[in-house]
């Protein structure tokens, strides 16, 4: 085994949720991921839809368990000292699939290697093994205090999102305020981000919320009827009560697209923890690039003459880092046209423009 050290740390993630072409819903969740040397381990796991055992909406005493876990000062619940490290988004079942690794001493070290897929009470390493990923050996000071100042946090306070705001980079409150005029294109909004995990609600302006109201925003959307004045009121009431908040214009009453832009709003990752980093689209293409290997979906959405909804398939498939251009026919770039593109992680959406 080797003696390199591996460096080791938390920071928030999100994988982006979603009302799908399809028409399913796609849970949004944050949590945080482990970062190994510098970067995401989930990233090493090409195109895994996954989320770690620290997410946000896992109950407090759920979560305290799964840290001392991580601190081996409690025993692993899977046989021959294994962890799960990453699992569903949707049901964290071991039915569905789970990234899980043999986290043990060594004198001093804490050490994670064999690095499986694992659908039963036993891992196949033969079969279902990331062969070539780890083993990693962290120092077991710096590992300890990474996850323990977690603990104490989530010891003092009522969850993650309070325990990573005391000190850590915390992910935006998974909740949005819609504002606007169009009353019936709100409510649409508003039911399809709670399908997929993030709260709602709709307000034509913040004068009657109250402060503690107003901190529980994450992202504050609005709607394209609703004028300057009125949105600087928005703005001095959130900055009144020193609520930190996402704005988003509304590109048009197309609900994937507002729902796309809400969710982009909430991702604070930083750019050098993003797979998807630029989208734009312009002379009759579409240009994306990404910072590693991954899956991408281009998804093109139109109003018509009578403002009904064209949705229709522009790309999927695996993209290499670096820049991308993907042509666009002319049902693509005809009329009001919006671009959403996507990966496991985050969401980018932009406006297609017309040539000259």
């Amino acid at each position: 085994m080797s003696a390199e050290y591996a460096t080791f740390g938390l920071a928030p993630a999100m994988r982006a949720g979603g009302v799908l072409a399809s028409g399913a819903c796609q849970t949004h969740r944050d949590f945080m991921d482990f970062i190994v040397d510098g970067k995401p381990l989930l990233f090493q796991l090409c195109d895994l839809d996954a989320v770690s055992p620290l997410a946000s909406d896992v109950p407090p005493a759920i979560l305290l368990a799964e840290v001392r876990t991580l601190l081996l000062d409690t025993p692993t619940r899977l046989a021959g000292g294994r962890c799960v490290i990453y699992a569903c988004p949707e049901c964290q079942s071991l039915e569905c699939g789970a990234v899980t690794a043999v986290i043990e001493r060594d004198g001093a070290d804490i050490v994670w290697r064999d690095f499986a897929w694992q659908t039963a009470d036993h891992a196949d390493l033969e079969l279902n093994g990331y062969h070539g990923l780890g083993p990693f050996r962290f120092r077991a000071d710096a590992y300890r205090a990474t996850l323990e100042r977690l603990l104490t946090n989530l010891t003092d306070l009522a969850d993650i999102t309070d325990a990573v705001a005391a000190g850590w980079a915390p992910p935006r409150s998974r909740r949005a305020l819609l504002i606007g005029a169009r009353v019936a294109v709100l409510a649409r909004l508003a039911a399809a981000l709670r399908s997929i995990g993030i709260g709602a609600d709709i307000s034509r302006d913040a004068r009657r919320v109250s402060a503690t109201e107003l901190r529980a925003y994450g992202a504050v959307a609005f709607g394209r009827a609703v004028d300057e004045p009125a949105r600087a009121a928005v703005r001095a009431a959130f900055d009144a009560v020193g609520a930190e908040v996402a704005y988003v214009d509304g590109l048009a009453p197309i609900i994937p697209v507002l729902v796309a832009q809400i969710e982009h709003a909430l991702d604070r990752n930083p750019p050098e923890r993003r797979r998807l980093t630029t989208l734009t689209a312009h002379d009759g293409r579409a240009l994306v690039e990404v910072a590693s290997t991954c899956q991408v979906r281009l998804l093109a959405y139109r109003l018509d003459r009578l403002y009904r909804t064209r949705e229709r398939s522009v790309f999927a498939g695996t993209l290499e880092p670096g820049e991308h251009r993907i042509p666009l026919d002319d049902r693509v770039v005809g009329g009001r046209s919006f671009l959403v593109a996507r990966t496991l992680e985050n969401v980018l959406v932009t406006p297609v423009t017309q040539e000259l």
